[in-house]
């Protein structure tokens, strides 16, 4: 018999889905089995599964050494591993705010490269924040996504109740994100497009439509110059829905592509900006995250504004081309 201890990271969730994560080997109709033969105890009573884990719940588990150890597989904490220059702008107990560098995926792909849930959990890992049994039954994760050639903000949940928290205050669309943007063209003054964005899942591309279409999602962007030198503007640009590079090619529908988009972007001018600058990725960065002032959980982030700093090579290609970083009040 083995015995464990729910802990605030376990908390919250149905007893099945805890038992899929601590047998992880096992399949589903193993652990329905001995549910159902009494093999799984909640608080030394019977249990169906579908319980909802409280803090400090008892669960027993009646099985052999050998049946126990075949369906659970070990944390390998090799692919976990920290990034020395891991830019951490903000944290406390529940959350991490990252500054993202270009060229990392936020999550694994699928092809072995490090992603920056990787570099947060081997963080946690080697600052003793977090233990290889804690990651038996819980993941730290992000919980906003940047393109991999995106630069800025990241937000992380580092324990269960950051995760879920911080993740619904995005999907609600409650903290507002502010993007710096690099495009080809000149505006006027600040704006907001509304459209529809169709993303093709094989090409991985998306399409901006003024109508509504099927499988196509609306999409609010609202954007204002910085500065312009007549060519190119930087933008200040408020992602009001997010979507699937939803700024890249929303700016580009109106004739304001974001300078090294090799995707949506305009392909001479990239070329140039290649040729001068040696520029691979786009010039788009999250620059900022502003919380709402009530708050029913991560009472801690009411109200406050974390910004993140745009990377050298970003700044030196704005200086070099005469336009001003900072706003036009």
């Amino acid at each position: 018999m083995k015995e464990f201890n729910i802990n605030s990271n376990e908390a919250g969730q149905r007893l099945d889905k805890y038992l899929q994560k601590l047998l992880n080997k096992a399949p589903k109709s193993f652990i329905y089995k001995m549910l159902r033969k009494k093999n799984f105890k909640l608080n030394d009573k019977k249990a169906s599964g579908d319980e909802i884990l409280n803090l400090n719940d008892n669960v027993k588990i009646f099985l052999s050494d050998d049946t126990f150890n075949k369906f659970v597989k070990e944390v390998d904490c090799k692919k976990y591993s920290t990034r020395k220059n891991l830019d951490i702008i903000y944290e406390d107990e529940d959350i991490m705010l990252i500054n993202k560098p270009i060229n990392v995926l936020c999550q694994s792909d699928g092809t072995g490269q490090k992603s920056m849930v990787e570099f947060i959990i081997g963080y946690l890992l080697e600052t003793k924040q977090l233990t290889t049994e804690d990651l038996k039954t819980f993941k730290p994760s992000v919980c906003n996504r940047l393109d991999r050639n995106t630069s800025g903000l990241l937000s992380a949940g580092k324990s269960l109740r950051g995760l879920q928290e911080l993740s619904k205050l995005f999907k609600e669309h409650l903290i507002k994100k502010y993007y710096i943007a690099l495009v080809y063209g000149t505006i006027e003054g600040p704006s907001e497009i509304n459209g529809y964005l169709y993303k093709d899942e094989k090409t991985n591309k998306v399409t901006v439509l003024k109508e509504p279409f099927k499988d196509a999602l609306p999409i609010i962007t609202r954007y204002r110059p910085i500065y312009t030198n007549g060519v190119y503007t930087l933008l200040e640009v408020n992602l009001i829905t997010g979507r699937t590079h939803q700024i890249r090619s929303h700016l580009a529908s109106i004739g304001l592509p974001i300078i090294g988009d090799f995707k949506y972007g305009d392909k001479e001018i990239n070329k140039k900006f290649r040729e001068k600058y040696k520029l691979t990725n786009q010039l788009l960065h999250c620059k900022k995250y502003i919380f709402p002032d009530q708050l029913d959980k991560l009472k801690q982030l009411e109200g406050k504004s974390f910004e993140a700093d745009l990377p050298n090579y970003f700044k030196e290609i704005i200086n070099k081309e005469g336009i001003k970083e900072k706003a036009n009040e």
